[in-house]
């Protein structure tokens, strides 16, 4: 398209209108971070009020991701059936139940059932959040859009941490007793109970995706939405474009569209998905949100200290988000992932320098001053890297990697792949703790995001710019 036909294409687009309901969208990833670093804080509570094992904290830390897995792999064939709306709103009521289970719970098998129900709330959201943005966004701004996604996950992150820093703190510690005679650790819980409802209630006013609605043969309705977001001209063309790249696949969406009509094995494009979604897990970015309170305390620090670190960590991943929302639709994804890769094994290899130089003492790693500071800064520049980068990079790819006939599936799949190798990540976090130290689990971290970067450059082709109907499977 040229310039000047770009500029007249987009005289009748609604830009506020299309960002406004994405930021609704990405109130599900704001929902995906509170849920995912909220247990951070909550783990001495876990252990007082549970009497759990290390193995048992493990899988309690970990259960919500069972559920994550579960969530992203229906998620995505829900949202072929349901639509991408009609699957975010399941995920908000599934947030609001977790939140308010979770706090109350007063045995183990409670608290996982409820931390399993969320769990299928975050993956639906971690799929269908970004398959929203990227299905209704221009491909001029659409990398961006998608990127706010992972700066509401950061936030949500950020939320969670101060919202538990916070509570411990007016409690005096997190098993303390706050309000109506409750833990601080339960309220940590309690509080995510407030953006669900918001997301609820916010849902029920925007639209259904038009790619999805033309799918199912909606056509009025399609043309209807897409008027709303480009003008009446420009939707026209788009529903001519939309109809087009489905025209060879007339079917219902399936999961044998991900295998090659000649091969009978999965498309390239589905395995390129799947190694984009353990990548990010890989290299153990995860171990920092979920487990960052007691890896600082490991390393000798408070308690009060370690939660404060979580909050700085927090605060410069949303800057790292911002720098690239500013970039993604300039230089592209592909850059993006490989300087995040290549960011990532330095500052990893440097925590393992770090961790490797301690002593154990009264089973608490203890460093010198300098390897202390070097492991901070060390981890910090780490979580920068990969909020710049492999965060949200990846699901602004799976978003839109994909041909219209295969999003749901794919999605499924990457996505479900995503949360199983989170899962397989944070439940041996605490044996590796135990077994090998935080050098050797570091050690394995800092391979993953070696190979990652031979990864990229190998297989990663670059969508920026193309429209989701340019995209070959």
């Amino acid at each position: 398209m040229s310039t000047a036909s770009a500029t007249l294409a987009t005289r009748g687009e609604n830009t506020a209108f299309i960002v406004l309901i994405s930021c609704v969208a990405t109130i599900g990833g704001f929902l995906f971070g509170f849920d995912s670093g909220v247990i951070n804080g909550t783990v001495d509570g876990l252990k007082q009020t549970f009497h759990s094992s290390e193995a048992g904290i493990g899988f309690e830390v970990a259960s919500m991701l069972l559920g994550c897995a579960i969530g992203a792999f229906f998620a995505g064939r829900l949202g072929d059936r349901l639509g991408r709306r009609g699957v975010l709103i399941i995920a908000a009521a599934l947030f609001l139940f977790s939140a308010l289970g979770a706090g109350a719970a007063h045995s183990s098998l409670v608290f996982i059932i409820a931390r399993v129900m969320g769990g299928f709330a975050v993956g639906a959201a971690s799929v269908m959040s970004p398959a929203y943005i990227a299905e209704v966004a221009s491909a001029r701004y659409r990398g961006r859009l998608a990127t706010v996604q992972q700066m509401a996950i950061i936030g949500g992150l950020f939320c969670a941490f101060l919202s538990n820093y916070l509570l411990a703190r007016a409690a005096g510690a997190s098993t303390e007793a706050l309000w109506l005679g409750q833990a601080a650790w339960r309220w940590m819980f309690w509080m995510q109970v407030l953006p669900s409802l918001l997301f609820l209630a916010l849902l029920m006013v925007i639209p259904e995706s038009p790619r999805f609605l033309v799918v199912k043969g909606r056509r009025e309705a399609a043309l209807a939405v897409l008027t709303r977001l480009y003008g009446a001209q420009e939707a026209r063309l788009k529903i001519t474009e939309i109809e087009g790249s489905l025209a060879q696949d007339q079917h219902r969406p399936r999961f044998s569209d991900l295998l090659g009509k000649t091969t009978g094995r999965l498309r390239p494009i589905v395995w390129v998905g799947i190694g984009l979604a353990v990548f990010q897990q890989l290299v153990g970015i995860n171990v920092v949100f979920y487990y960052g309170a007691v890896l600082w305390q490991a390393v000798g620090f408070s308690e009060n200290d370690a939660l404060l670190i979580n909050v700085l960590s927090g605060g410069l991943s949303i800057g790292a988000c911002l720098l690239t929302v500013v970039l993604i639709d300039r230089i592209g994804r592909r850059p993006l992932l490989w300087i995040g890769s290549v960011g990532m094994a330095v500052s990893l290899a440097l925590m393992v320098v770090a961790f490797s130089s301690g002593t154990l003492m009264d089973d608490r790693l203890q460093l010198s001053d300098a390897m202390g500071r070097l492991a901070l800064v060390a981890a910090n520049a780490y979580v920068v890297f990969f909020n710049m980068s492999w965060g949200p990079v990846m699901w602004v790819m799976l978003g839109e990697m994909f041909p219209n006939q295969i999003r749901g599936s794919g999605l499924a799949v990457a996505g479900a792949a995503q949360w199983t190798s989170n899962f397989a990540i944070t439940v041996t976090f605490p044996m590796l703790l135990a077994g090998i130290g935080l050098a050797g689990a570091y050690g394995i971290y800092t391979a993953a995001a070696v190979v990652s970067i031979f990864f990229v450059l190998r297989y990663v082709k670059e969508t920026k710019g193309r429209e989701l109907e340019q995209m070959e499977g």
